[in-house]
């Protein structure tokens, strides 16, 4: 008997209904993450094999619907109806199953296999409330499966049933509507094919269209769907069908059908969902004070001084032990060399620049694992969702949606996915001024540059020196988005705000479920707020190893090469090699910018070829510095005192550290950062101006800072 053919499984879900832990939990880290092409939405891709069944898993973008308005929305819908998808398995948050059938019912629509995954069961469970595993599935004819990826349980059962689903069988459908309503006169029952079945109007218009879209030659798979799509009036399919059905058509249905929708999911959910107010929910209570509409601010900087706190704490603990072992291996490495009679130019290229270089960032690991680790904590937990809502109201006024802060929050951990994110924004002023901001976000490639001169000239106060950054970079971004949204509207006069309010936006959006599914004429920030839950060890595993990973491979790899170019152009001079680091080709660089960056309080030829190389990478910076100043290990305690002295020595301050920071905090940011902002924006004149305004910004409040810095010191 032959091996059977691969099933290919997508899964799609909500935002935040544990779609990616439960694809992690059958994939674990063997996964690969493409972009469809040209497009950069992610989707990620896994193999699994279950018994005799070869499954290829393909984790979708989230999405609320399929109404193609947003790229998520726009390309998922295409993916299905395009690609060889056997099975489609809708993951959906069961403790918020009334918010999750919406999307569950178009996927239904789609006529491809579905198969329902009831996540969070153990939520639903601790809430007191029970959801009848019988009865839902007779209502949406589709196999419900309940689990919980958090906790590992259920997950061959479903994968078993995908196995043995994807060929669609007739489902017996079992409606029980109220007595008053009219009957069907309809001349088939559509009660026993569908399991969304709309009033006489609506399904007599889809029989209507699909004897039309039949008599015409059209080919589909489900004219059914076609002919919702055409009710709708969704431009892609009219685009598609390409005939006149304005006879049929005289307007747009899709707020009708919507709402019917709805009233559907009202009635499954008085006939399946049981306890559903027994137990008061922790969020709600939790809510009261981080979405506050006052403290919702002020609690959010406290929690990130808390993970900063963490970093530094936790992180120099850790350090320490890296910097014992790096100062050990780099005294074995040179003395081994040494003992077989090595050229010193050779010894001093390994020793002094790449172990000096790569060790020295190596050191900072522990710092960036307990940013990733504290950032993944509390997007997993569901705390990073209500960051935009409580700044929605705030950056509205200031010309952006609330939206636009998401990839701001995501920048603190890096501006490549930052900018990315972007997309999620609709309007394309929106996502232009959201992408020249958001590099701004101070990204963990800075955190070794804070760390070390906040260590080396603020003594106990480095925590505060090191998490001012951080606001410096949050007021810069947001100061730049007013400005450019000013400019924009050319009047001067206040903007107004297409957001809806903090202070609204949530009830609004808890109390009218409806509005939440259809696109709104003015744009307003309806956005998922999940129930609070225990962060999954696996999925937060995972992602910090990503995160961590991408550290490493980076430091194998720009941080490797640039060390050994920074240490060739320190060595070498028109003249072949040098010994005195001031006649070498990097000192003949450096100085050329002296006389612009003196002004700053940073014109040491040194720190502006430091300042060249971070444009490869953040974390060059303290590479190369260390290398530029001679220093085995600038991260450790010796290495900072032998630095501290020499930059003293040099007239460099606290003053001279901290503008320095500011500079590395809103300078032109790595190549990979640009070469995502060209791709993004696509446009070359958009991407020169990004990078020409940072510099500038950079320099000016860098100048500001030493400037006003010396009048008081």
């Amino acid at each position: 008997m032959g091996q059977e053919k691969e099933l290919q499984v997508g899964f799609v879900g909500n935002p935040n209904c544990g779609k990616t832990t439960l694809f992690n939990a059958y994939t674990g880290a063997r996964l690969k993450v493409a972009n469809w092409p040209g497009v950069t939405v992610e989707k990620k891709e896994g193999a699994l094999k279950y018994h005799k069944h070869q499954f290829k898993l393909v984790d979708l973008p989230g999405i609320y619907s399929l109404t193609s308005y947003t790229m998520e929305e726009k390309l998922t819908r295409q993916f299905i109806l395009d690609s060889e998808v056997d099975v489609i398995v809708d993951v959906a948050d069961a403790s918020a199953l009334e918010r999750n059938l919406y999307l569950t019912l178009q996927l239904i629509e789609l006529g491809k296999p579905v198969v329902l995954a009831l996540n969070m069961m153990d939520i639903v469970q601790e809430r007191g409330m029970e959801i009848d595993l019988h009865r839902l599935p007779e209502m949406l004819g589709i196999p419900c499966i309940p689990v919980s990826a958090r906790k590992r349980s259920g997950l061959q059962i479903l994968i078993h049933t995908v196995a043995h689903h994807q060929e669609k069988r007739k489902a017996i459908f079992e409606h029980q509507h109220p007595e008053q309503e009219k009957p069907s006169h309809h001349r088939h029952n559509h009660h026993e094919e569908f399991a969304m079945v709309y009033d006489d109007v609506i399904e007599d218009k889809i029989d209507e269209l699909t004897e039309r879209m039949r008599a015409a030659g059209f080919k589909s798979p489900n004219y059914r769907w076609h002919a919702l799509k055409l009710l709708e009036q969704d431009e892609e399919i009219m685009g598609q069908v390409g005939m006149d059905f304005t006879d049929i058509v005289d307007r747009s249905y899709e707020t009708d059908i919507i709402n019917e929708k709805y009233d559907f999911i009202e009635e499954i959910i008085e006939e399946c969902l049981v306890n559903k107010q027994t137990k008061a929910a922790f969020t709600d209570r939790v809510d009261r004070l981080l979405t506050h509409r006052y403290l919702g601010l002020p609690m959010f900087l406290c929690i990130m001084a808390a993970v900063f706190f963490l970093t530094f704490f936790i992180g120099d603990w850790l350090k320490g032990y890296f910097e014992n072992f790096l100062e050990w291996f780099s005294g074995v490495v040179s003395g081994g060399l040494s003992g077989i009679k090595v050229n010193a130019a050779l010894i001093s290229l390994i020793v002094d620049g790449i172990i000096s270089g790569v060790g020295g960032i190596l050191t900072f690991l522990p710092n960036i694992f307990i940013l990733f680790l504290a950032l993944a904590f509390l997007e997993d937990s569901g705390y990073m969702s209500r960051v935009a809502y409580v700044m929605d109201g705030l950056m509205g006024k200031l010309g952006l949606s609330g939206r636009a802060f998401i990839p701001m929050v995501l920048g603190f951990g890096c501006s490549v996915p930052a900018v990315m994110a972007s997309r999620a924004l609709e309007d394309p002023s929106d996502r232009r001024r959201t992408i020249f901001v958001t590099p701004f976000m101070s990204c963990s490639a800075k955190l070794p540059v804070y760390v070390l001169f906040s260590e080396m000239f603020f003594g106990k106060n480095a925590i505060f020196a090191a998490f001012s950054m951080y606001l410096i970079g949050m007021v810069i971004g947001v100061a730049t988005a007013f400005v450019m949204s000013r400019m924009r509207r050319g009047d001067g006069a206040e903007p107004e705000s297409d957001n809806v309010g903090a202070g609204g936006a949530k009830t609004a959006c808890a109390s009218c479920k409806r509005t939440c599914a259809r696109r709104e004429t003015q744009n307003p920030l309806l956005i998922e707020l999940p129930e609070y839950k225990t962060p999954n060890a696996r999925t937060i595993a995972i992602y910090v190893w990503e995160k961590v990973k991408d550290y490493l491979t980076k430091a194998g790899t720009t941080i490797f090469i640039a060390s050994i170019l920074v240490w060739f152009i320190l060595n070498f001079g028109p003249a072949g090699l040098v010994k005195d680091m001031g006649e070498s080709f990097g000192a003949m660089i450096g100085k050329t910018l002296t006389p612009v960056l003196a002004t700053a309080g940073i014109g040491l030829w040194q720190i502006a070829l430091a300042l060249i190389s971070g444009l490869a990478a953040k974390e060059v910076v303290v590479s190369s510095i260390s290398v530029l100043f001679g220093i085995g290990n600038a991260s450790s305690s010796a290495g900072m005192a032998e630095l501290s002295a020499i930059l003293a020595g040099l007239g460099f301050s606290a003053l001279n550290a901290y503008a320095l920071m500011v500079f590395v905090l809103l300078y032109t940011p790595c190549v990979a950062t640009i070469a995502v902002i060209r791709r993004e924006l696509k446009s070359v004149k958009w991407t020169v101006a990004t990078v020409l305004y940072q510099l500038f910004i950079a320099w000016f409040m860098a100048t500001l800072v030493y400037q006003a810095g010396r009048l008081f010191m």
